[in-house]
């Protein structure tokens, strides 16, 4: 409680003490000032009694031993030539790095332009290899058309004149058909031997990638030539068993009027 009358009464004086100082006039209850009159004469006394001043003590600067002076101008150019030889350092060691990428930077674009090179020069042989197998099977299909044209004309041919020779003798003709056949081989004898002559060595033991795939292009490409000529042999045999029974049935209709008309003759009209 006393401690709070103090702070109170300290706050009251203070502000009485700036009102008396600015020219106004304050009043108060007698009780009250009675009450803060205590503090205000101790206050006062403390105000006017004189402080003592601090006592601050001189400093003198520190004295260097005659025998032990110390050149801070050496110091300074020491460490001058430290700071210079450490920068002279990390610029070498800037140029050293930066010459030694850019030599990687030249191995790097030197090693893109060899790789450039031979891969135009890996396209250029592949794209002449590629029109050499094209120029290979234009001539091999040319000269097959040429081939199977030939062939017709000549079957065309043999069964023009087989048609014009027909006649009397066309019974011999079948009587040695018939021999001929009965001394034909078999259909297993005819696929060895027709197998052994066109079976031919492979001889990729040797070849590399590029070889291989032009291998297996080329035997791909005789297959096909070889289905396409079983088509069509079979194709011509079916028109030739065709002929061969239109044939059969005008001689057997022809041989209806032979007795009337003689030995060896033969009757009607051929068409």
């Amino acid at each position: 409680m006393t401690n709070q009358v103090s702070k109170t009464s300290y706050l009251l004086y203070s502000y009485l003490l700036c009102a008396n100082r600015k020219g106004f006039m304050i009043t108060f209850d007698n009780n009250f000032l009675v009450s803060i009159l205590p503090f205000s004469l101790r206050l006062f006394s403390e105000e006017e009694r004189p402080r003592p001043k601090p006592m601050v003590p001189q400093l003198a600067p520190p004295k260097i031993p005659e025998g032990e002076r110390v050149d801070f101008d050496d110091i300074h150019r020491k460490r001058m030539e430290k700071d210079f030889l450490e920068l002279q350092t990390l610029i070498d060691v800037h140029f050293e790095q930066r010459k030694k990428e850019e030599e990687e930077l030249i191995g790097l674009k030197e090693r893109i332009e060899r790789r450039r090179s031979e891969r135009a020069e890996q396209q250029r042989v592949r794209a002449e290899k590629e029109r050499d197998r094209q120029t290979r099977i234009a001539e091999e299909r040319q000269r097959k058309e040429d081939e199977e044209a030939k062939k017709r004309a000549e079957d065309e041919a043999k069964k023009k004149k087989v048609l014009s020779n027909m006649g009397a003798n066309f019974g011999g003709f079948l009587a040695k058909a018939e021999q001929k056949r009965g001394k034909r081989l078999t259909g297993r004898e005819i696929k060895r031997k027709t197998l052994s002559e066109r079976r031919s060595p492979l001889g990729i033991d040797n070849l590399r990638e590029d070889g291989l795939r032009q291998r297996a292009q080329e035997m791909w490409n005789w297959i096909h030539q070889l289905e396409s000529e079983k088509f069509d042999l079979l194709d011509q045999m079916k028109r030739q068993k065709y002929e061969i029974v239109v044939l059969l049935n005008r001689i057997s209709h022809a041989q209806k009027f032979k007795k009337g008309h003689g030995k060896g003759k033969v009757g009607g009209r051929w068409k």
